[in-house]
């Protein structure tokens, strides 16, 4: 993927002394239609914006993903992204950007132009980051400005049915018998499935050892090999496997039931007690970008979650449509910032 770089800078070249009396071919007339000029460029340059929103958008828009294609950030930028491209008539190019629990395509948006074509979606580990990575070279909240976030959805506590665990007090009796011996995966260090399973840890009161992967489709693959123990997998990409028999589910993380696994459990029923997690995918964009772009953004954005289409295909996934303006957003992503600090500094939580 190039990188990408802003225009460079017009330089003026340095002014001359003044010299004494006119110049040659000066006159008040010449005067007077330059200032008129330099007069009609500030008023076209202090209007520059508002055309550029009124003409939003004029060529394709990427979407940043911050992990890899077939999580579920991933699967609700796509659903929820091919009707917005249909709304704002344009293409919807989505980017896969994993790392660093999220951090690169974060920063690579942050530091995009804020011309609405550069988008980012994440999930709730955007408000854990700046707990546990000391140096991110983004401001979460002065250089990222959320618009709306798009879908909450259910994780699921995904075991394979070889360990011959039938549910969550299985396992954590399992994990209590061998204290730090198990390990537990996760979409990435920071991630929300990261987040998830050590508030579930913590709750339970569990030692175990944390795997990070790239994805969430890395992670799952290794959880069916019998080579990680849990892992609290978004129910959009997990369920297919479950349905399949490759995966065992044993609670889901959200307060109540999911409706797409009624027979299943959350976490809290399971006897482990203030370990819900709701994970949450939202849609940002450089803070700087201009208000009617964000506007435009936003409109798109709950227009397509109120699409009969588009809310069957997350109720299939187990995912609900959550929108919000983009001042409740801000407000709930500092919120969920400080909820995030809480559980890292509880738990000891720091990127290597």
């Amino acid at each position: 993927m190039p990188t990408l770089h802003r225009s460079s800078p017009i330089h003026a070249t340095p002014m001359q002394p003044p010299q004494s009396g006119p110049a040659p071919g000066w006159t008040l007339k010449g005067a007077a239609l330059l200032g008129l000029g330099v007069l009609l460029g500030s008023l076209t340059a202090f209007h520059l914006p508002s055309a550029q929103a009124q003409t939003y958008p004029t060529k394709p828009i990427r979407f940043f993903v911050p992990f890899t294609a077939g999580s579920g950030t991933d699967i609700v930028a796509r659903t929820v992204g091919d009707a917005m491209s249909k709304g704002l008539g344009q293409p919807i190019l989505i980017e896969n950007h994993p790392g660093a629990g999220g951090t690169i395509a974060a920063s690579q948006v942050a530091h995009a132009e804020p011309d609405g074509y550069t988008v980012l979606i994440h999930s709730s580990g955007h408000a854990l980051n700046p707990s546990i990575y000391p140096n991110l070279p983004y401001d979460t909240v002065k250089d990222l400005l959320g618009v709306t976030p798009l879908a909450a959805l259910p994780n699921v506590m995904v075991v394979s049915p070889s360990r011959g665990w039938k549910s969550v007090a299985d396992v954590v009796a399992a994990a209590k018998a061998r204290p730090g011996q198990m390990n537990y995966a996760s979409a990435g260090m920071g991630s929300a499935t990261h987040m998830n399973a050590e508030k579930f840890k913590l709750q339970a009161g569990l030692d175990a050892v944390h795997v990070p992967f790239k994805g969430t489709p890395e992670a799952l693959s290794d959880v069916i090999g019998g080579r990680n123990d849990w892992f609290f997998a978004p129910l959009s990409s997990a369920l297919s496997l479950i349905k399949e028999g490759k995966l065992q589910a044993l609670a889901v993380s959200t307060a109540q039931r999911s409706p797409t696994l009624p027979q299943v459990p959350t976490t809290l029923e399971a006897g482990v007690p203030g370990s819900d997690y709701v994970f949450w995918v939202g849609l940002l964009v450089p803070s700087a970008t201009p208000p009617a772009v964000v506007k435009r953004l936003h409109a798109e954005a709950i227009k397509a979650l109120a699409q009969s289409d588009v809310s069957e295909r997350l109720k299939v996934l187990g995912a609900e449509p959550m929108p919000m303006t983009p001042e409740a957003f801000s407000a709930f992503i500092k919120t969920e910032m400080e909820s995030a600090a809480k559980i890292a500094k509880a738990v000891g939580l720091k990127a290597s």
